[in-house]
Formats: structure tokens, C-alpha cells, sequence
């Protein structure tokens, strides 16, 4: 379905003003246990207008159950609903905060001349 969904993104002029000319990527598509809901996250190239593009796509999401189902086979074609994919977000996040001075004091090994809990000779 992520390639499908790709797909119709590459293939198709969409009329919406709003997707006109982007490129946008499908990282991911979650399919309920009953296959009639996904949900499919993507991101706009560059990240900007991110919720202005998945409120557009959402408009959308007839057009992109119908041509899924002409596009995948399957018993049913899942209701679409788009999300914006926050995973990198939240890399660039973890990955800010581990660089922040006070985590990396505490990453980094202690010099072997500190005395340790227990290893005191009598």
C-alpha cells in the first residue's frame, strides 16, 4: 500500500492548490487488524507546510481510496487518513539532547583514580 499510495502521489495531477507541484514521501502505512482503516504518514520534501499538505491530502482521501483500489488488490480498500511522520522530528530531538554538555558529562567514562563503593583495601 506505502507504494501504491507513492505511486498515485508521483503519477497523479492532483487539483488540490495545496499539493500542486509537491513531492511528498509515504514513509510508512499502518493497516487496522480488519483492513478497512490505514493510516499512512507522510512528509512534504524539505518538512515545510507539513500540516497544510496532510489537511490537503485528507481532503483527498476519496480520491486516494479509489484509485488504492483500482491500484492494490484486495477484499476490501481501507478508509485512508494521512498523518505527518514525526519520526525524524523526534531523531533530531534524541539526537540534540545526547550533544547537550550535561548528558554528554555523564556518557563519558570517569577516570580510573576515582575510588569506587566497596573498593577500598583495609
Amino acid at each position: 500500500m506505502r507504494h501504491a499510495l507513492s505511486e498515485i502521489l508521483r503519477e497523479h495531477h492532483l487539483a488540490d492548490p495545496d499539493l500542486k507541484g509537491k513531492i511528498i514521501t509515504v514513509t510508512e502505512v499502518r493497516v487496522s487488524p480488519d483492513l478497512r482503516n490505514a493510516t499512512a504518514f507522510v512528509l512534504p520534501l524539505g518538512g515545510t507546510e507539513t500540516d497544510k499538505t496532510v489537511q490537503a491530502l485528507n481532503r483527498a482521501a476519496g480520491y486516494f481510496r479509489g484509485e488504492l483500489g483500482r491500484a492494490v488488490k484486495m477484499q476490501f480498500t481501507p478508509t485512508v487518513r494521512f498523518r505527518a511522520d514525526e519520526t525524524f522530528e523526534e531523531a533530531s530531538r534524541i539526537e540534540k539532547l545526547l550533544h547537550d554538555p550535561a548528558v554528554v558529562r555523564d556518557l563519558t567514562p570517569h577516570k580510573d583514580g576515582d575510588a569506587k563503593d566497596g573498593d577500598d583495601e583495609a
